[in-house]
């Protein structure tokens, strides 16, 4: 365990309340906002909602448990929890791994929030009001993305704010800006719910999302919504064990987890039901248009609603917010290996990490339309942004998920395991189905999950 003066070194969330809005900020991103409404629309809507609820619960919350618990115990980045966690051994490698996949996510996922950024200054100028169909709205994200002084320069931009909020440490930088941005972030969502759900038509949308069509369901069904759980959740990429290293022994786990699995699924829930009425208020538009439901569907029909131009703004300004959150962990995780293994001082390792992974983002940055070899690569066919999203948010992530529960399952002694997660909880009584969970149902569902993929990947090639 950690000697009195390390944890006196290390910096600590000042409460439960500080750990459990910077963990659900990781978790809130546009993994919710944007990914979580078009898989709904895709997979039958209200049946999907809640075949989702069900894995959180079985799943995605075990193996939350099991990420805080190992980072609270050692204290550690993911690096060094698997060293302190299991001596003189070859599983340190996994805490790499974590520290790999976020630093990879991070590169083309600010690409991604850069979007984010174009579109709040493209809805608040009024360009929205003069665009009528999808296709017009089509064009404009084609030549957006696909230009390239505009996007690296927001993808600058947003890795900069992100750097400038990790700087400032746990406490004067996450925590104080957390503290900030996740009320205006949840105050934005009720704003835009409210809005939704007094347009004119509105009803038929709450039906969709709602009223389940459990016929619509197929076994593909279940692992997208696995895999949805893991993206949302910020699981297998060291995200949790960092964050849960700044947590104080005297916090109960178990709630916090649960506190922050809340969040996360509550800010999905209602990102639901600001699309989907909005959706049905104008003919014509289905909700299983897919990845361009945010960026092409939903510009389109600002301009019908009153009120869009406000609307669409605070939409754009929601993913974005909700992409800073997510971002600000993702740094954090690389940050902490370098500050914890090698010594550096945050400052360095703030600048480096955000430096490469501007570098890095560039090729995925020009995938997008501003150049024809990176937008279809050789051999894999698809661009290089794709590639990255395949590498490291969807294989790592969830090859980095198995074999936490794998660890944490079987090579971690049972008893330090459960110290780690469950020591101090107000409910004793979870010790025995979490340690079954975290065994045997979360390996099998996850293990499926990295299954399909690689049949996917292999399928594509």
């Amino acid at each position: 365990m950690t000697t009195h003066s390390e944890e006196t070194r290390r910096e600590t969330w000042s409460s439960r309340v500080a750990f459990v809005l910077a963990a659900a900020g990781s978790a809130i991103g546009l993994g919710n906002v944007w990914r979580f409404p078009y898989l709904a629309g895709q997979n039958g809507g209200a049946a999907f909602v809640f075949i989702y609820l069900a894995i959180v619960l079985l799943i995605g919350l075990p193996v939350m448990i099991a990420e805080v618990g190992l980072g609270r115990f050692t204290r550690r980045n993911p690096v060094g929890a698997f060293a302190r966690a299991a001596p003189a051994s070859g599983w340190r490698t996994v805490g790499l791994l974590g520290v790999i996949t976020g630093f990879g996510i991070l590169s083309y996922y600010s690409v991604v929030a850069g979007w984010t950024l174009i579109y709040t200054v493209q809805a608040a100028s009024g360009t929205f009001a003069t665009l009528t169909d999808p296709g017009q709205t089509g064009r404009l994200f084609e030549h957006l993305v696909g230009d390239a002084r505009t996007v690296l320069t927001f993808h600058a931009l947003f890795l900069t704010l992100t750097v400038a909020v990790v700087i400032g440490g746990v406490r004067r930088g996450i925590e104080r800006w957390t503290f900030i941005l996740m009320p205006v972030l949840l105050l934005m969502l009720l704003l835009l719910v409210l809005r939704s759900l007094t347009l004119e038509g509105a009803a038929k949308g709450i039906a969709f999302y709602l009223n389940p069509d459990f016929s619509k369901v197929t076994p593909v069904t279940f692992l997208v919504a696995l895999g949805q759980a893991f993206f949302s959740l910020s699981l297998g990429m060291g995200v949790m064990i960092t964050y849960g290293s700044y947590l104080s022994e005297r916090e109960d786990v178990v709630v916090a987890a649960v506190s922050v699995t809340l969040f996360d699924t509550l800010a999905a829930f209602l990102a639901g039901l600001v699309i989907f009425p909005a959706l049905f208020t104008v003919e014509g538009v289905e909700p299983t248009q897919g990845a361009g439901l945010a960026f092409v569907v939903l510009p389109a029909i600002f301009h019908r609603i009153p009120l869009g131009n406000l609307f669409g703004t605070l939409f754009f300004a929601l993913l974005t917010v909700a992409a800073l959150t997510s971002a600000i962990s993702l740094l954090e995780v690389c940050v902490a290996y370098l500050t914890d293994e090698k010594g550096w001082t945050r400052k360095r390792a703030c600048y480096l990490v955000g430096l490469v992974s501007f570098t890095l983002g560039i090729p995925a940055a020009l995938s997008t339309g501003a150049s024809t070899f990176l937008s279809r690569l050789p051999l894999v066919h698809i661009g290089f942004l794709d590639l990255m999203d395949t590498i490291f948010g969807n294989l790592a992530l969830t090859l980095g998920a198995l074999l936490l529960c794998l660890f944490v399952g079987w090579r971690w002694a049972p008893e330090d395991a459960l110290t780690g997660a469950m020591e101090g909880s107000a409910y004793p009584g979870l010790r025995r189905p979490w340690l079954l969970l975290i065994r045997y149902l979360c390996p099998l569902a996850i293990g499926t999950i990295l299954l399909q993929l690689l049949m996917k990947l292999f399928v594509q090639g």
